[in-house]
C-alpha cells in the first residue's frame, strides 16, 4: 500500500508585478472559501483535487487545468486518501492585460474563462514550463517574459469565453535580425522582452514571433546558446571550470554543466579533457 504523503509547499513572488506561484502537495490541508484578485491558473499533477465554485462541484485529476477569474470564490480539498500534487500561478489583472494587449497589437480587454475545470494536455504543458521557469532561480527574466506571453495566448486562444482577438503569427526578418544584433552585443546582459522590443521598436510578442520564425527558438534560448559558446571557447582556452561558467552568465558551474551536456552531449569536463589531449 501507498504511503501517505505529508503536506508541503513551496511558494514564490514576484518582488516587481503581480505574478506569484506555489508548488504544493496537500493530504490534510483543507482550503476554506475564498477569492484571489488576480487570475489564478493551476494543473494537477497527481492525485485530484475537488472544490465547489459558481455554485457547482468539480474535480481536477492529473493533468487537468483550473482556471479560476479574479475575485472568484471556491475552496477545495483532496478527492483521495493520498492527497493531490498541483502546481498554480497567479496573475495580476494588470499584467494579464498588457501581455494581452502586447499579443493583440493594441488595447486589450480581460479575458473571462468560465469553465473552472479544462481537460487540454497543451495547456498543461504550457503551464508547467512557466510554473517550473518562475520557481527556478537560475532562470533568465528573459525566458519567464517569454513562457508568460506564450502560456497566456495559449489559454487565451484554448479556453477563455470571451477574449480580445490576437494577431496572428507571421514573419518579420528585418525584427528579427535587430534583436539577434542586440543579443550578439551584450549576450551577458540579463536582457527583458521590453529591452529586445525596444531594439526593434515592436511589440514583445511581435520580436518573439518574429525571431522563432527565423531562427527556430526563442530569444532566450539563443542567448544560452551565445553564452554555452563562450563557455567552450574559455575552456578550451584554458579557464577552470567553474571560472568559465560565472564569466559566460552561467550562475555557477552546476548551472553551466546541466546546460553544456543537454546541449553538445559531454559534460564541460570531459570537453576541458578532449583539449587537453588535443
Amino acid at each position: 500500500m501507498k504511503a501517505r504523503a505529508q503536506d508541503w509547499s513551496s511558494y514564490w513572488r514576484a518582488p516587481d508585478r503581480p505574478l506569484e506561484a506555489m508548488h504544493a502537495h496537500f493530504v490534510e490541508h483543507v482550503y476554506h472559501r475564498h477569492s484571489h484578485d488576480s487570475y489564478s491558473f493551476g494543473v494537477t499533477e497527481d492525485g485530484a483535487q475537488s472544490f465547489s465554485c459558481r455554485g457547482a462541484a468539480h474535480t481536477s485529476a492529473a493533468g487537468m487545468i483550473m482556471a479560476f477569474n479574479p475575485d472568484e470564490p471556491h475552496d477545495g480539498h483532496s478527492s483521495t486518501d493520498l492527497g493531490f500534487t498541483y502546481r498554480m500561478v497567479h496573475i495580476g489583472p494588470s499584467l494579464v492585460e498588457g501581455a494581452l494587449a502586447d499579443l493583440a497589437g493594441g488595447r486589450a480587454g480581460l479575458p473571462l474563462f468560465a469553465a473552472p475545470v479544462v481537460a487540454d494536455p497543451v495547456l498543461a504543458g504550457a503551464l508547467r514550463r512557466l510554473h517550473t521557469a518562475l520557481l527556478d532561480d537560475r532562470a533568465s527574466v528573459l525566458r519567464r517574459d517569454e513562457l508568460l506571453a506564450v502560456t497566456l495566448a495559449s489559454l487565451v486562444r484554448r479556453a477563455a469565453t470571451t477574449a480580445p482577438r490576437l494577431i496572428a503569427a507571421g514573419a518579420d526578418d528585418q525584427v528579427a535580425m535587430l534583436v539577434r544584433d542586440r543579443l550578439h552585443a551584450a549576450f551577458l546582459d540579463d536582457v527583458t522582452a521590453d529591452d529586445l522590443a525596444e531594439a526593434a521598436g515592436r511589440s514583445r510578442f511581435a520580436v518573439y514571433r518574429a525571431f522563432h520564425a527565423k531562427y527556430g527558438m526563442p530569444p532566450s534560448d539563443y542567448q544560452r546558446q551565445l553564452r554555452l559558446r563562450e563557455a567552450r571557447r574559455l575552456i578550451a582556452g584554458g579557464l577552470p571550470i567553474s571560472h568559465a561558467a560565472i564569466a559566460a552568465g552561467f550562475s555557477d558551474q552546476s548551472h553551466l554543466t546541466r546546460w553544456f551536456t543537454r546541449v553538445y552531449g559531454l559534460t564541460p569536463g570531459a570537453y576541458q579533457l578532449s583539449s587537453t589531449l588535443a
